[in-house]
């Protein structure tokens, strides 16, 4: 079984410099670079199952977003947000020496992918958005934002696994081994047990969004995406709460005109882990 590096990168922030932590596979001289960046209160051990699928042909770099995993915390929870993001990526891809690259992100990954993306002279060569767009449904966010950063202390792995997959019902059907995999990531010693993994500060710049924010914050997506000129993959959960069929059948209009597919019985979000899944995305990034 592969197992990944680990390194590290310094990024700019407000109050200084923090560190981001990686994971890499394959052949760390591979010029053909794929990252994959997961959604918001997860990290970069979500991908090991695609990464093992394509670490053949690519180098593999998973990355934990600040203040999660085993990347630093930011002094300033205002840090927390998508530009901030795209900008410690840019410092990672300058560490990578990677020219191009192919994006595969995870709902929050995906937003930085589509901010990367939307620059002149953008770096990603193919990008793959996975159950996410411009436009995110507020019945979702309120979902998202009634666990995240909640003070939580775990006996045992079984039982943070049981809490995860509570709150996790969209990521559709596991194994128990493989929720297992998916769970321990996500777990930080405390005592005699486990906490979350990440930064419960990331729910600060969550909570101050206002509908006028909001507004404003799917306005600049919008306008993002429809300056992506990379071919483009949406995924979307058939059941997804957070990426409306409206919204993905318009993304496949607009922009890039992603290609779309949708995977059946899976809400918000696919988590990349079961065969199916894995053989749509290593197609697409392999594809002519």
């Amino acid at each position: 079984m592969h197992e990944p590096r680990l390194n590290h990168v310094q990024c700019l922030d407000s109050r200084g410099l923090h560190g981001m932590a990686y994971w890499e596979w394959g052949d760390a001289a591979n010029p053909k670079v794929l990252v994959c960046v997961h959604g918001l209160s997860r990290q970069g051990r979500d991908f090991d199952t695609l990464a093992r699928a394509m670490l053949g042909e690519y180098r593999v770099v998973c990355p934990d977003v600040a203040g999660r995993g085993q990347s630093d915390w930011l002094a300033d929870p205002m840090g927390y947000q998508l530009p901030a993001y795209v900008a410690d990526m840019v410092t990672l891809l300058a560490r990578l020496n990677a020219q191009t690259v192919h994006w595969v992100g995870t709902s929050m990954g995906g937003l930085i992918g589509l901010g990367l993306a939307s620059l002149p002279k953008s770096p990603i060569g193919r990008l793959v958005l996975n159950d996410v767009g411009p436009t995110l449904r507020p019945e979702a966010i309120a979902r998202i934002g009634a666990y995240l950063g909640l003070p939580l202390h775990w006996a045992t792995l079984e039982e943070a696994a049981d809490y995860m997959l509570s709150i996790s019902q969209g990521f559709g059907t596991h194994t128990r081994e493989q929720w297992l995999a998916l769970t321990r990531p996500m777990l930080k010693a405390d005592g005699a047990g486990f906490k979350p993994h990440y930064d419960p500060q990331i729910a600060v710049p969550f909570r101050a969004m206002t509908p006028e924010l909001a507004s404003a914050g799917e306005a600049a997506l919008w306008k993002g995406y429809d300056a992506i000129r990379c071919p483009t993959l949406l995924l979307r959960g058939a059941d997804s709460d957070l990426l409306t069929r409206d919204i993905a059948l318009a993304m496949t209009q607009r922009g890039p005109k992603a290609q779309l597919h949708e995977f059946a019985d899976v809400g918000h979000a696919p988590m990349l882990v079961v065969p199916q899944q894995v053989a749509v995305v290593r197609e697409y990034l392999l594809g002519p």
